[in-house]
C-alpha cells in the first residue's frame, strides 16, 4: 500500500533551517504533484509549497523567499528546505501527494520554532 512518511522535523530558534523529508513507497511517485501543508494549533491546514511532476513550484506567501520545495523521483522523496525560521512557522507538517485518482497524507512532523 501507499505510504508517506515524514522526517526532520524538530526544535530549532529563530532564523534557524531545518530540511523536511518525506519518503513515498508504493506508488510510482513521479506521477504525483506532491505538497507540503502544515497546521498550528487552533488553526486549518494549510497549503505551504506545490511541486508538480515536472518540478513546478508554488508558495504559499508568508514563506516565499525561505522555503525551498525539491522532489527527487529517483529517491521517491519529497523535500523542504526551511531557512530563517520564525516563531510562526511552528505546526505539524504533512507530506501529500495526489494524482487523478488518488490522495494520500503522510502522519506528520512537528516542526517547533522557539528560542
Amino acid at each position: 500500500q501507499v505510504q508517506l512518511v515524514e522526517s526532520g522535523g524538530g526544535l530549532v530558534q529563530p532564523g534557524g533551517s531545518l530540511r523536511l523529508s518525506c519518503a513515498g513507497s508504493g506508488m510510482i511517485f513521479s506521477t504525483y504533484v506532491m505538497n507540503w501543508y502544515r497546521q498550528a494549533p487552533g488553526k486549518q491546514r494549510e497549503l505551504v509549497a506545490h511541486i508538480t511532476s515536472g518540478g513546478s513550484t508554488l508558495y504559499t506567501d508568508s514563506v516565499k523567499g525561505r522555503f525551498t520545495i525539491s522532489r527527487d523521483n529517483a529517491k521517491n522523496t519529497l523535500y523542504l528546505q526551511m531557512n530563517n525560521l520564525k516563531p510562526e512557522d511552528t505546526a505539524v507538517y504533512y507530506c501529500n501527494a495526489v494524482n487523478i485518482r488518488s490522495d494520500y497524507w503522510g502522519q506528520g512532523t512537528q516542526v517547533t520554532v522557539s528560542s
